[in-house]
């Protein structure tokens, strides 16, 4: 019997259920957590720099203090002490904003769902860098919506390429109706999105009427200190701004927030009463405590050191294992980067034998709508220590050799059906496998 027949639900469940599915990420949780098994996985921010004494402290006082208020239902919009500090927050990335036009949500994974779903119907059309966040695309797809991807290079998103989506989806006769983009150290792709490119991209969007959806949730952590002005900044009319601090502070607080314009924000409130009633009040709380009570910007410093050493371990482990053909990005901030394999390997396929390795990572076909991806594969470097990333990566490519093995038997490997013996290789482009 097949697991539906199990089930005498289906015949009541929306047509939109048909398109969930289980996150590549999430799957992997179960195994990634086993002491054993090093994640590359994940994106799971380092919390033992936390000064979790002092937080835990905080948030004792803030029950015996203000409990009536933290523990009680609040606004839909979230309370205001800490959408001002959230438009302090957003003024290190030069964004001027008032915070009216801030919503506080759960976490910027419902920031995503809300703004999806008072923008889109069934069948509509959104733009999205090619790869892209998983999280998102999921969210895109339980709306039944159509991703369209634009290809990315080693400076972000390629302007003539969204230029061509605009006007391949005109002429089908639809719109897009918006941009979602990842433009500081993006997930997966770890890559960032140049300041020229950044003025061009809002420009052909605000002349094609399209919104921008501008998810920033890495955007403080540069591992040279430089904050990069937001897109918002200079389009405060067409950019809808995506913030969290999950990983700026931490994630199981499950705090983010929506900017946007005026009128946006008021069916984005709407939208948030419908889903929630309010986020959280106990956790808006403690959040608007930390801020005005800790040195959290020099939390987020010692944050930018230790994911910068971990980078650094990440890379040199790739130069010194990976084989000949694998490229790389070569990230400036956030927690990721992006491979290429040589020709011939599926790392969906290869999952199982690298956990029975004892090693985990992202398959790349979960960053793409449409089946792409299947020789890319996303690496984490924030959560294991330097030492647990450079054996992970050595088991990896213990792994990738004994798929080489295999090709080389079977003469499945690269042009020709031959192999070349492992060389160093560099940062290259995150653009789509289209082999």
């Amino acid at each position: 019997m097949t697991g539906n027949s199990l089930d005498r639900h289906v015949p009541l469940y929306a047509q939109r259920t048909a398109g969930m599915r289980a996150s590549a990420v999430r799957s992997l949780f179960a195994v990634a957590n086993r002491p054993e098994v090093v994640s590359l996985a994940g994106g799971m921010p380092y919390l033992k720099s936390l000064p979790l004494e002092a937080v835990a402290a905080e948030a004792a006082a803030l029950v015996s203090q203000d409990g009536l208020v933290a523990l009680q239902y609040g606004s839909g919009q979230g309370i205001a002490e800490l959408r001002e500090q959230i438009c302090q927050v957003m003024s290190l990335e030069g964004i001027v904003a008032h915070p009216d036009d801030v919503v506080v949500t759960v976490g910027s994974q419902m920031a995503l769902d809300l703004t999806t779903r008072i923008f889109c119907d069934p069948g509509d059309v959104i733009l999205a860098e090619a790869p892209s966040y998983v999280g998102a695309l999921s969210t895109f797809t339980a709306y039944q919506a159509t991703v369209v991807h634009v290809a990315m290079d080693d400076d972000g998103l390629v302007p003539e390429a969204l230029e061509a989506a605009i006007d391949s989806v005109r002429r089908s006769g639809r719109r897009a109706k918006f941009l979602y983009t990842i433009p500081n150290f993006h997930n997966p792709a770890g890559v960032t999105l140049s300041a020229e490119r950044r003025v061009r991209i809002a420009q052909l969007c605000r002349e094609a009427g399209i919104p921008v959806l501008e998810d920033n949730p890495y955007g403080l952590l540069g591992f040279d200190d430089t904050v990069h002005r937001a897109i918002r900044a200079d389009d405060a009319d067409n950019v809808i701004y995506l913030g969290s601090f999950s990983k700026t502070f931490a994630p199981g607080l499950r705090v983010g927030w929506v900017l946007a314009p005026h009128a946006v924000r008021e069916k984005l409130v709407l939208a948030n009463e419908s889903a929630t009633l309010n986020p959280p009040v106990f956790n808006q709380m403690l959040i608007s405590r930390y801020l005005a009570g800790f040195d959290w910007q020099g939390q987020i410093k010692a944050y930018r050191q230790t994911y910068a050493e971990r980078r650094d371990a990440m890379i040199g482990a790739l130069t010194a294992h990976m084989p000949a053909g694998t490229t790389w990005t070569h990230p400036e901030g956030g927690f990721y980067v992006w491979v290429t394999l040589p020709e011939g390997f599926d790392t969906a396929a290869m999952l199982p034998r690298a956990v029975t390795a004892r090693v985990a990572y992202v398959p790349g076909t979960a960053f793409y709508h449409d089946g792409l991806g299947a020789r890319q594969m996303r690496l984490s470097f924030c959560y294991p220590t330097p030492e647990r990333i450079v054996e992970g990566v050595r088991r990896l490519a213990g792994v990738l050799e004994s798929e080489l093995d295999v090709m080389r038997t079977f003469g499945t490997g690269g042009a020709g059906g031959t192999v070349a013996p492992r060389q160093v290789r560099g940062p290259a482009s995150p653009s789509p496998d289209t082999a």
